[in-house]
């Protein structure tokens, strides 16, 4: 479990760094241009979310056919995923395109808004490369073959880091063009990952008894189909997990400066720590799937067991430093009284919802390698829409909790949603040993 978490926690952290290169990069240029980098980023990002999560299926039915020993199975489904994501390029360009027209309706400075409609609209051209990566990431981690993806985003970072330098400043003749060198930059840097993950590949298939050549790319509907049916109830639990925090920075946005930052601090250092259970969910999706593909359901409940284990016990540690060293973790960020006072309050709130946080992301991962990806969905949307957020809302502003209400709210939303996909998962872990087949089946006769 390690081997494979490892070096996909390890990527994930690597997309954090990128983010922060950029903003360093650009922030000589004033506030302006790192307002525009970062809203553009985000704007951005929450469309491709609706395409990264649709193509999760991938976890489920590369793994489970390369369980079963079906590596034709596994080369099939790579094709559909690479023409579904050709698909999606086409529809998500357009929305973020079309999104531009929008801008000015968000209520952002003039000056912000001047640079970023340039800054998106370049790093829209970025959408194709980075949707052919997390077709060839999925592929790859549901064989087993992580190390490749932590070392595309080393990679990719190098790449990112020395296009800006040369891109938005001018380097070696080369005209400076400020946060549009940024968008181009990270337009190259994907293009690079992409390719780098599709030449491993090329270069892992061509000896197999069933390289890729031995199996036709044509256009399969059926399968692309398949992959969207299980793939968007996993992205519209993505956008809902993602959107109450964006929520929740919007609302605490309505408070003090101080409040503000204390929010931002603590999101920061809650989210990094995220990505350890994220990638132990990955790879509970991909041990479970392979799983289920060998019709090894004991198998399948062990793994998902042995990721939980590991998810609590990191969560468990992150819960412990938050509540004993709140203190020194804000003080990394700011010297002010005020948003130290603050964050140290939000560390203990998050210091409850630590363990729950972890059991939500790797059982959805667990539950995604058995096929079930609509009640993750169905329990972002209760837990966090329906109760986390409004109570939020009424805590913060209603019971004059600030901050720290607004954080107590996601909190029982958090911790809600882990007890019950926790015994989602205990039930139908138990049950486990048709799904594989009745998912192969579906996969096999198409």
């Amino acid at each position: 479990m390690l081997r494979l978490a490892v070096p996909v926690i390890l990527a994930e952290i690597g997309w954090l760094v990128m983010g922060i290169v950029d903003t360093v990069m650009v922030g000589p240029l004033g506030p302006a241009a790192i307002g525009a980098v970062g809203t553009g980023t985000i704007l951005f990002m929450t469309v491709m979310m609706a395409g990264f999560g649709t193509l999760l299926a991938l976890d489920t039915f590369v793994a489970q056919s390369y369980g079963a020993g079906r590596i034709d199975e596994c080369h099939r489904w790579l094709f559909a995923g690479v023409q579904l994501a050709i698909v999606l390029t086409a529809v998500l360009s357009l929305v973020a395109w079309s999104s531009l027209a929008l801008l000015p309706r968000f209520g952002l400075h003039p000056d912000v808004l001047a640079l970023v409609r340039p800054y998106m609209g370049h790093l829209v051209w970025s959408t194709a490369p980075l949707l052919a990566y997390a077709v060839f990431r999925r592929y790859l981690q549901a064989m087993n073959i992580v190390r490749p993806v932590m070392i595309a985003l080393v990679v990719a970072n190098l790449i990112n880091a020395a296009a800006n330098w040369i891109l938005i400043y001018g380097r070696f003749g080369v005209p400076a063009l400020g946060v549009v060198g940024a968008a181009w930059a990270t337009v190259i840097s994907r293009i690079g990952l992409a390719g780098f993950l599709f030449g491993v590949i090329v270069y892992r298939e061509r000896e197999r008894p069933s390289g890729l050549h031995d199996v036709p790319f044509a256009l399969d509907p059926v399968r692309m189909w398949q992959i969207v049916r299980l793939g968007l109830p996993a992205a519209g639990q993505i956008l809902l997990e993602v959107g109450v925090f964006a929520a929740a920075s919007a609302l605490a946005g309505r408070i003090a400066p101080a409040a503000v930052a204390a929010h931002h601090i603590v999101l920061n250092v809650v989210g990094l720590i995220f990505m350890i259970p994220y990638g132990l969910g990955t790879a509970a999706a991909v041990r479970v799937g392979q799983a289920i593909g060998r019709r090894d359901a004991h198998g399948a409940r062990v793994a998902g067991w042995m990721a939980l284990a590991l998810g609590t016990g990191v969560m468990s540690l992150s819960a412990v430093l938050f509540a004993l060293a709140p203190r020194p973790l804000v003080r990394v960020f700011s010297d002010d009284a005020g948003v130290i006072e603050l964050g140290v309050g939000l560390f203990l709130v998050a210091a409850v919802f630590q363990l729950f946080d972890g059991v939500q992301t790797v059982t959805t991962g667990a539950l995604r390698g058995l096929g079930i990806t609509h009640t993750p969905m169905l329990a972002n949307l209760v837990g966090h829409w329906g109760i986390g957020l409004p109570l939020a809302y009424v805590l913060c502003f209603q019971r004059g909790w600030g901050v720290q209400g607004l954080w107590a709210g996601l909190a029982l939303g958090l911790m809600l949603i882990g007890s019950l996909l926790l015994f989602v998962w205990h039930r139908r872990s138990a049950a486990a040993g048709g799904m594989g087949s009745a998912i192969m089946a579906r996969g096999g006769s198409s």
